[in-house]
């Protein structure tokens, strides 16, 4: 998809279709006043008889407006005015684009408001771009077709390439949620990740099955065992800041199947098991980005990724690993292995010096019982640091919410065989007591963690998405990328 900024007036603009914005409680303005103008007062007169009502996901489609050379002109709710930023922007780039991408279109063009900052024009333009992507890698008969270019009205150049880049990033990450597991596991994940910090030059190390060993991460190298396929790590490094400042770091889980293991799921519990690596591809999508956008920080991305299989040498109920840390612990449920991935891949982060962590996960259904679908929970050692995460998600248009870290929960992860075990046996609080078990790992550094499992997969399609993968909290890595500052006191 190739994005070019738009210099034609609204009613001149040749594209196949045109895409214009109005507010649900304010007066025609800009790009639609135009086509309201030179259509002869026909939006307003649509407006009034209640076709249009500029309500978010709105969206009505017009042929052969008079006075417009575009032969189908889009007009998209944009919500309530105060509520209007980046991520309403998103959304409503991403219902327009959706709509139109039903039939193949060669140039779109969206005139959504005058007057838009450089972060919300990036964020639209990210919003076209995924809007107009489906699920669909392997039907004949696609249902949506991504547009061969898309024109914005923009005053800022820069800002249509970054989101060009952040759109970009969400796809990337979409579309290795969305492979089936026997193209996207752990060998396969790795070369894509190769390949990726190749081309935007990114540094790149792949731990094989050996080094692990070697490394002293018996909780990843465990989950992996009842696998065919062996386990790796894979580090990519953003080298943007002074050479020997420490790095921000991301860390994203990434089991590319998730059987169970011996505590196998149920068939439809299992149906949607690849996407449990989203927050490993999470991760890689922003550090394609945080890198082509050259943020002038230090960033390293660590993705844990193994297969989580009920194979002959799979981890048996009872068995004691000891994580790289040294901490010990009671295997009491083999599908709760995302927990044990990321052990190991946390304490890796405190060991090469990490600044601050952030790490993301599909981890636990138990959020999904607390927060539903629509929204991710946070989870954290250090509430500044969790304040920041927060403020670049809310400015994402990102939903999240903070759980609390009480020292009650630490009692239902201790072991009476180990030092910690990997499930609590209830079901009560399941979302908290995992982030609990994470906290064991990450030191005295600042840490937050965030379970991405309500909506990381879609069920269905939503107006502004086709179902499958998301691509959430890729834009949120890295607005906290961009807007990070070292704290003093570390």
């Amino acid at each position: 998809m190739e994005v070019h900024r738009e210099t034609a007036s609204v009613a001149q603009l040749e594209a196949d279709a045109l895409v214009v914005g109005v507010f649900s409680d304010s007066h025609l303005e800009g790009p639609v006043a135009a086509i309201n103008q030179s259509s002869g007062g026909l939006i307003g007169r649509l407006i009034d008889q209640g076709e249009i009502s500029g309500k978010a996901d709105d969206v009505t489609m017009l042929w052969s407006v008079s006075g417009v050379a575009a032969p189908l002109c889009v007009v998209v709710g944009l919500g309530q005015r105060a509520a209007w930023g980046r991520g309403a922007c998103f959304r409503a780039a991403a219902t327009a684009a959706g709509k139109l991408a039903a039939r193949p279109r060669d140039r779109v063009s969206f005139y959504l408001a005058d007057a838009l900052t450089p972060e919300v024009v990036a964020a639209g333009v990210a919003g076209a771009m995924v809007g107009c992507r489906g699920q669909d890698l392997y039907r004949a008969q696609a249902k949506r077709h991504p547009f061969a270019q898309i024109g914005w009205l923009a005053d800022d150049g820069p800002a249509l390439e970054s989101g060009a880049i952040l759109g970009r990033a969400v796809n990337l990450t979409r579309r290795l949620v969305n492979e089936p597991p026997q193209s996207i596991y752990t060998a396969s994940f790795a070369a894509e990740a190769e390949k990726i910090a190749h081309d935007v030059g990114l540094e790149c190390e792949i731990w094989d099955e050996k080094r692990l060993q070697d490394e002293r991460m018996g909780a990843l190298t465990a989950v992996g065992r009842g696998s065919s396929r062996p386990p790796r790590l894979v580090l990519l490094r953003h080298r943007g800041g002074p050479q020997n400042a420490a790095p921000l770091v991301l860390v994203g889980k990434g089991i590319t199947f998730d059987s169970g293991g011996l505590s196998i799921k149920s068939n439809d519990s299992m149906k949607t098991m690849k996407c449990d690596m989203a927050g490993a591809a999470t991760v890689l999508g922003a550090l394609q980005a945080i890198a082509r956008l050259k943020l002038p920080l230090n960033v390293v991305g660590m993705m844990g990724l193994a297969e989580n299989m009920p194979g002959s040498a799979a981890m048996k109920l009872g068995d004691v690993l000891t994580a790289r840390n040294g901490r010990t612990i009671e295997v009491l449920n083999t599908d709760a292995e995302g927990r044990l991935v990321l052990a190991d891949v946390l304490s890796l982060a405190v060991d090469q010096g990490a600044a601050a962590i952030v790490d993301l996960a599909t981890l636990t259904g138990a959020c999904l019982v607390a927060l539903g679908t629509d929204v991710a929970g946070l989870m954290t050692s250090d509430q500044d640091w969790c304040d920041q995460v927060r403020t670049a998600a809310d400015i994402c248009g990102e939903r999240c919410w903070q759980l609390p870290m009480f020292a009650e929960y630490d009692e239902l992860i201790r072991s009476d065989v180990a030092d910690i075990k990997n499930s609590t046996g209830i079901r009560w609080g399941g979302a908290i007591t995992a982030a609990k078990f994470l906290a064991q790992f990450v030191g005295d550094v600042p840490w937050t963690h965030i379970d991405i499992a309500g909506p990381a997969f879609l069920d269905h399609e939503k107006p502004w998405i086709d179902g499958g993968a998301s691509g959430c909290f890729v834009r949120t890595l890295v607005e906290i990328a961009r807007r990070y500052t070292p704290r003093q006191d570390h």
